[in-house]
């Protein structure tokens, strides 16, 4: 029998390097990876002077569906990763309306993706105060870990994990064996110091960033190590924005936590000076840092203290990011679709980080931190989950391009590297040329807790 797509005169990205291979796809996996195959397809692809890179699995997005749609939704953020060469999203639990915090929230948001998602989905649960005793549905259903905030999380109805109740979710979790993921800025900090500039009159974007310093991120990191510690619990530090909150991941690492830590596009390719100058598209939490430390972020990418890297894709309307009181903006970085071209250019071809480890770090890694053990390679076996990109074209990042619903962006104007000819998921083409093709396609991709319902 012929393969069902066979892809011809590429250079693999694989683990262990790029080869120039061509890669065949039977079932919706990649079966054979070598020069010159022989033998048919039902459908072929040239992919002469291109690189096949393993399908971005964004493990960090809030696409605000059911709900809060007019935000985000999973139509066009689907669209978006797919069209910046993505074939997974894992959707945050907060600012979905019902937020997913038990069996029929999960259901909701399941609901609201079926049908609709152009690429694979996964979901994060949340801990919250008097919500700890849901957490062993979500993991049934299928979660791939759960997120807490040690800080406001700006959602009313996703309310910050105190002390007790992280540990308790911690404890709960760790039962589940799934990991819990942790927005790390200590509270009490954020709020004196906000509540400072705001009855002083100080407003700006610069009173803001004054406002959570990375003292902030590291008083929570550690907290949250601690609690992981006594508690036996995976944890994961999201949106990691400075190396001193690196070091610490790093220095647990090291006395045997089972601690990781990410980092996102906008630390490592913007600054403080940005959000200075560009104003509310650039607001994020923890906010950007200096050079200094964004120097220190990419040196923990090329050695590997950061494990992985995601978009934190969180979109607002328009009319959320517009105030003369910078506090008041909705405080969320839009990047989903960016993520891959910005590693390119900004990792791969100005800082000369090998195509291999930026695969591991936007694929792999997430796959193997959270479970999903045939995802994120190119190697026989795995699902057939790829993108076809010609490393050659780079060009500033135009607003026309985007596929979110807001397409405010900060990247603007940045150069971006690679023309995604061809997003491949399961085999098949779900965007070529920045546009999606075919109808939606997208499942559920459980975690390793997850329960099947009886027949």
């Amino acid at each position: 029998m012929p393969w069902d797509l066979l892809v011809r005169g590429g250079t693999v990205v694989t683990p262990a390097g790029p080869v120039a291979a061509d890669l065949a796809v039977a079932d919706g996996r990649c079966a054979e990876i070598a020069p010159g195959l022989a033998g048919e397809a039902r459908e072929t692809i040239d992919a002469s002077g291109c690189h096949l890179l393993p399908g971005v699995i964004d493990s960090h997005v809030h696409f605000n569906d059911p709900g809060r749609a007019a935000w985000e939704g999973v139509a066009s953020g689907s669209a978006a990763v797919a069209a910046g060469g993505g074939t997974l999203f894992i959707d945050m639990p907060l600012n979905a309306s019902p937020p997913t915090l038990d069996g029929p929230s999960f259901d909701a948001k399941l609901a609201a993706c079926r049908g609709t998602a152009r690429t694979d989905f996964a979901f994060w649960g949340g801990i919250v105060p008097g919500r700890v005793d849901r957490l062993p549905e979500l993991a049934e259903r299928g979660v791939i870990g759960f997120k807490a905030f040690m800080s406001d999380s700006g959602i009313a109805d996703f309310p910050a994990a105190d002390e007790a109740t992280l540990a308790a979710g911690m404890a709960a979790a760790a039962a589940l064996g799934l990991p819990v993921a942790v927005h790390a800025e200590d509270d009490a900090l954020t709020r004196r110091l906000a509540a400072e500039a705001l009855s002083a009159g100080r407003l700006s974007a610069a009173d803001y960033l004054a406002s959570r310093p990375i003292e902030a991120e590291t008083i929570a990191i550690g907290r949250a190590i601690a609690l992981a510690t006594e508690t036996g619990a995976s944890l994961h530090i999201v949106h990691v924005s400075s190396g001193a909150g690196v070091a610490l991941v790093a220095e647990a690492r090291s006395r045997g936590v089972d601690v990781s830590c990410e980092t996102c596009p906008h630390y490592l390719v913007l600054t403080a000076d940005d959000c200075r100058r560009l104003g509310a598209v650039a607001k994020c939490a923890p906010p950007l840092r200096d050079a200094t430390e964004q120097a220190a972020l990419w040196e923990a990418v090329a050695d590997g203290r950061i494990m992985l890297i995601a978009s934190d894709h969180s979109p607002a309307p328009a009319t959320m990011k517009q105030s003369a009181n910078f506090f008041e903006i909705w405080g969320g970085i839009s990047g989903c679709q960016p993520l891959l071209g910005l590693m390119l250019e900004e990792g791969h071809a100005q800082r000369q980080l090998p195509l291999a480890r930026l695969a591991e770090l936007v694929a792999a890694a997430p796959a193997a931190r959270y479970g999903l053990a045939d995802r994120g390679r190119l190697e026989p076996g795995c699902q057939a989950d790829f993108s076809i990109v010609d490393l050659a074209v780079a060009r500033p990042l135009e607003a026309a391009a985007l596929r979110d619903r807001h397409r405010l962006s900060p990247y603007l104007g940045r150069v971006v590297r690679g023309r995604i000819r061809q997003t491949v998921l399961r085999g098949q083409v779900i965007a070529r040329d920045g546009e999606p093709v075919g109808p939606p396609i997208g499942r559920l991709v459980p975690g390793p807790a997850y329960k099947a319902s009886p027949a």
